[in-house]
């Protein structure tokens, strides 16, 4: 089990090598094995150069990415996060969120993310837990509980949500039907849909859904993209005037 940790929690009088190697060593690995492993950790996370540096001397995004090498030298199968960036400035912990889903591609890692921002939540998961009181309210993809709220405190947390900047065209195509007429408009299914909304909703005709091989997988309706934007809140109002 790898941790990493809200504080960054790096030992003061040791340098990043001794930070990023301090967990292999407490394990009883060599010195010189675990500062090999401390170099390999410290290129993994974009910090060549300043292997010598104490934390001091660090920015709080550096600090956090030696946090994260040293939670990773140790190979774990399952790697923990504790609001992890929830210290750092905005532009830089979305500096961080990338290096996230950089190193998940990379590595492929079974991770427990926790977090109070659901904006970030969104970004990185592939399955939100949303708790109240101790209880898992919802635990479903980050789709599913934007566009079908389990509970009213689920719907509640996620109302504000801008469904467009979140939700990619694969939560709102349908099934491909070859015998509907389409446009010769292709999405992409991983696109966001405030990247394409404008095109197909422009489109009097179906558009087609298109994996990263090109495969056709599904169907795009106008309708459906604005039944995803605006149709929660919609039903919402209504239910309240009525």
């Amino acid at each position: 089990m790898g941790m990493v940790f809200q504080s960054f929690a790096l030992l003061p009088h040791k340098t990043v090598l001794e930070n990023i190697a301090f967990p292999l060593q407490v394990k009883g690995v060599s010195t010189q094995e675990s500062m090999q492993r401390a170099k390999e950790m410290v290129d993994l996370v974009s910090l060549t150069g300043r292997e010598n540096y104490f934390p001091r001397q660090l920015s709080g995004g550096q600090q956090q990415r030696v946090g994260i090498a040293r939670s990773l030298a140790i190979e774990p199968d399952i790697w923990f996060l504790d609001e992890p960036f929830s210290a750092l400035d905005p532009l830089i912990r979305k500096e961080m969120q990338d290096e996230f889903l950089r190193l998940q591609d990379v590595l492929g890692k079974t991770i427990l993310f926790v977090t109070h921002d659901f904006d970030e939540a969104l970004r990185l998961a592939d399955r939100i837990a949303i708790m109240k009181d101790g209880i898992i309210e919802q635990l479903d993809t980050p789709a599913n509980i934007v566009l079908n709220p389990a509970t009213e405190y689920v719907r509640k947390f996620t109302e504000e949500v801008p469904r467009e900047k979140v939700l990619k065209i694969e939560a709102v195509m349908d099934p491909y039907d070859p015998s509907e007429d389409f446009s010769d408009l292709k999405v992409q299914k991983d696109a966001i849909i405030e990247t394409v909304a404008e095109d197909i909703l422009n489109s009097d005709k179906p558009v087609r859904v298109v994996d990263a091989a090109g495969e056709i997988v599904g169907a795009l309706h106008a309708s459906h993209i604005v039944h995803a934007l605006f149709g929660g809140h919609a039903d919402h109002s209504a239910e309240q005037t009525s």
